[in-house]
């Protein structure tokens, strides 16, 4: 039975400081899906016996086999909080709405994951007792801070670390200090002056211990309530002394910060003893079917069997009775309304991080005040496919506002830019609906603090974008992803005539996935980059049963993208000159320092900083040269890319006329290189002079362009190429007589292992090592026969790393090269030098 009707949603979501968005983060398989569940279930959707095995935001068929998420779902619920407990003073009445977003934990699909965070204010990290804090924890905490999102957390998995592990309870709380600290110290690197510290605490009650399969949960609040009546001491006391170094000597009555007293008793610590003693005296009690013992618990705890409870055994007693002692619900709902911020708060401190336009325009003002009668800016972060073959709802979040049906708006794609008309439609929403996990609700209007979906606009935005009303509106700015497509197969229709099939599938498939770049190749190839194998062979059966109704494929093996940089100086000056042998550029290339292109992939390093400042930076980091570092034209390819463009050259004449056309060039070679026509990485290409025609008309684009890129070319050929492969970071998790088979794969695939740690109170170790991407297909299957399926392997896009060899003359690299020339359709052998060098 739902506990609320679509009206009383509606009227809550005008109250600003009673709404909490949040996403629910963490590793695979800790347990996220199993966790929201027992959320949904209290608001009354699915049923509270089914609480942890429904799944209820798992709503693709394929997630439900599997038994991962893949895409990431949005529900929105209502909750009316107990007298009980203490709401925020800002919080107007009890009743409260809760957008929540479960995003899933396999890397491959961190982009969802980064879409969720854009609109959302605060996060859930769960972490799994046993495993701790692994990779992907920390991938997306790091996302979730630099998104200025307030992180709680909960240790999820109790039930394991009673039954399974039997730890004995000191050693469980060490365990639960470690993964706390862990998450600790990746979130104060982040301090922000504006956030305040966000570290979690569970004396503060930003951390709670639950068991998402269970349905329970708690945080030391409620031990605290329970313990103050008892002792008769404040609540806030009571929460410092059950955590941390408090022990309660029973004899003296006494508390003491020591765990060995004067007469060197050794004494309980507190959580031990108030905490986790009384959970495993339930344990005991419903595993051996102990009724007598049950019964006493069951009237000191003040939790109500009915006769039909009494008659479950074992596991299933166990449930329903932490399910009534320690709803899961209450726990998490006390935390968030108590410790994540409200959109009326979190939008003050995070609109300087968002809005791309002047901080005191209207709009600014508006998302600041989170003022729903403001101007109206809504951020779309991902398309959702509806059960229209075809069709999409943009999901996203009203940041100022109210968005109605049939209003007229202003629909900005990511290349918008303030003031021209690019990537810019004015269209009218047809309807605006709330998604309810697996079903929408349709409602009239939506103000701002709340996510939304649109209908009607899927049309005019790829993937993500910003809706507004006003002209004078800046955009918002565009997600940064974690990862990046590195992974590539070609597809092709099994018959000619599905071709135009083909093509309107790539093109809904692009909508529906934030990472996925669908391209046509110059050869006629329709090529699908991917994070990784699983996010690819997900894409694909999209691909073919849901966008193309089941026509067949062909599909080629997956190919790796490669990068091209130099090793060294040029060796000579390179001249190359116009067809019209009028004009001449000089031009050496160099590599960039260490560091550099992942200072501008960050976007530390970019082409809208101040000119000075940049330079400032570039002389003091990387000891550049001050008056070169200020005279940087252009980044590329794509103009935000790791190559520069710099102007060393001193007193040149008519040099401004043809920047443009150097500029062109320039992102014309960084787009495709001289090896393998790859994008390039991490070169400089100094301009030492130029020696040009005096007459305007001979020094057109048309004479300098191709100029330009024949010079960046022979510039390239002379500075040592080399050819960057991407490389993976792994982390595998396996039992100690597992690591042999594990170092055999690795070496077999280039890959080396550079730190392994053993967990402590298990014999499960921790092994991290570099794996080129080129190797990694059927990495995981092959791992998997040589450990006998006991190791299990996570892996992440790392760096770039060149290749050992010179691809001019080592045979291996040259093999790499014609194979990627050939596959491209390029003449066989790199081009030699004096097609592009020309003699004085």
């Amino acid at each position: 039975m739902v506990n609320f009707t679509i009206d009383e949603l509606r009227g809550i979501m005008d109250k600003a400081n009673n709404i909490r968005n949040m996403s629910v983060i963490a590793h695979v398989d800790h347990g996220k899906s199993t966790l929201t569940d027992s959320l949904v279930a209290a608001a009354g959707i699915i049923a509270m016996a089914n609480a942890g095995d429904a799944r209820l935001t798992d709503t693709r068929q394929d997630e439900q086999d599997r038994c991962i998420t893949i895409k990431s779902t949005g529900i929105s619920l209502y909750y009316s909080i107990d007298e009980r407990f203490k709401i925020p003073e800002k919080a107007d009445g009890r009743e409260f709405l809760i957008n929540l977003i479960d995003s899933p934990g396999h890397v491959d699909f961190s982009s969802e994951v980064t879409a969720a965070l854009r609109v959302t204010d605060g996060g859930l990290v769960v972490v799994d007792c046993v495993e701790g804090v692994c990779v992907q924890t920390e991938t997306v905490l790091r996302q979730a801070l630099g998104e200025r999102i307030k992180p709680v957390m909960t240790i999820n998995k109790l039930d394991r670390a009673f039954l399974e592990l039997q730890l004995d309870h000191e050693e469980m709380y060490l365990n639960f200090m470690k993964a706390i600290e862990s998450c600790n110290v990746i979130i104060s690197t982040y301090r922000d002056e504006l956030m305040g510290d966000v570290q979690v605490y569970p004396e503060k009650g930003t951390v709670c211990f639950s068991a998402g399969l269970h349905g329970w949960a708690f945080t030391l609040t409620k031990f605290a309530r329970m313990y103050a009546k008892k002792f008769g001491v404040p609540e806030e006391k009571m929460m410092g002394r059950l955590w941390g170094n408090s022990f309660f000597d029973a004899s003296t009555k006494k508390w003491s910060k020591k765990q060995v007293t004067d007469d060197g008793k050794v004494l309980k610590r507190a959580f031990v003893q108030f905490v986790l003693g009384p959970i495993q005296q339930v344990f005991n009690a419903c595993m051996s079917d102990n009724f007598a013992d049950l019964d006493k618990m069951c009237k000191a705890l003040e939790i109500e069997m009915k006769s039909e409870d009494l008659e479950l055994r074992q596991k299933q007693l166990l449930k329903r009775v932490m399910q009534k002692w320690l709803p899961a619900h209450d726990a998490l709902l006390e935390m968030m309304v108590l410790h994540l911020p409200s959109p009326a708060d979190s939008q003050q401190y995070r609109v300087e991080n968002l809005y791309e336009g002047p901080l005191d325009d209207a709009t600014a003002t508006a998302i600041r005040k989170c003022d729903s009668s403001g101007p109206l800016c809504v951020y779309i972060s991902k398309m959702v496919p509806t059960s229209d073959k075809g069709r999409f709802f943009a999901f996203g979040r009203v940041f100022s506002g109210t968005v109605r049906t049939g209003h007229k708006v202003r629909i900005m794609g990511p290349n918008f830019v303030h003031g021209k008309k690019d990537d810019l439609f004015c269209k009218s929403i047809q309807r605006t609906v709330i998604m309810m996990g697996r079903r929408t609700e349709a409602v009239e209007s939506v103000p701002c603090g709340n996510t939304v979906a649109l209908v009607g606009i899927d049309q005019f935005l790829v993937k993500s974008g910003t809706i507004t009303e006003l002209e004078e509106s800046h955009p918002l700015v565009n997600m940064k992803y974690s990862v990046s497509p590195v992974v590539r197969v070609a597809v092709e229709p099994k018959s000619a005539a599905d071709l135009p099939k083909l093509v309107e599938g790539l093109k809904r498939l692009s909508k529906s996935d934030p990472l996925v770049q669908c391209t046509i190749e110059e050869t006629g190839e329709h090529i699908i980059a991917g994070a990784g194998e699983l996010h690819l062979e997900i894409c694909l059966k999209d691909l073919q049963e849901d966008f193309m109704n089941g026509a067949e494929l062909k599909i080629s093996d997956p190919v790796v993208s490669f990068r091209e940089t130099v090793d060294a100086e040029s060796d000579i000056m390179c001249l190359s000159k116009s067809p019209n042998k009028h004009n001449r550029l000089y031009v050496k290339a160099a590599p960039l320092e260490e560091g550099l292109p992942e200072d501008i992939d960050s976007g530390k390093v970019s082409h809208k900083d101040d000119m000075k400042l940049r330079a400032r930076y570039l002389a003091d980091t990387y000891g550049w040269d001050v008056t070169d570092a200020r005279k940087i034209w252009s980044f590329g390819p794509d103009t935000l890319g790791p190559n520069l463009l710099v102007d060393v050259s001193k007193g040149v004449q008519y040099l401004n006329e043809i920047k443009d056309s150097m500029v062109a060039g320039f992102q014309w070679v960084t787009k495709e290189g001289v090896l393998t026509e790859e994008n390039m990485r991490g070169i400089r290409f100094n301009v030492h002079d130029v020696t040009l025609h005096a007459d305007a008309i001979h020094r057109g684009g048309g004479q300098i362009i191709p100029t330009a890129r024949r010079v960046f070319y022979a510039s390239e050929l002379t500075a040592k190429p080399r050819l960057m492969e991407p490389v993976y970071l792994v982390e595998i998790q396996c039992p100690e007589q597992a690591m042999g088979g594990i170092y055999g794969v690795l070496n077999r695939r280039r890959g080396h292992v550079f730190e392994e740690n053993q967990r402590p109170g298990t014999p499960i170790y921790n092994i991290k090592a570099y794996l080129p991407v080129m190797e990694s297909f059927g990495f995981t299957a092959d791992l998997r026969s040589h450990t006998g399926g006991q190791a299990f392997p996570q892996s992440v896009f790392s760096h770039w790393q060149q290749l050992q060899g010179d691809p001019l003359s080592d045979p291996k690299s040259m093999a790499v090269i014609d194979g990627i020339r050939k596959r491209k359709g390029l003449k066989e052998g790199v081009p030699p030098l004096d097609t592009y060098f020309d003699k004085l």
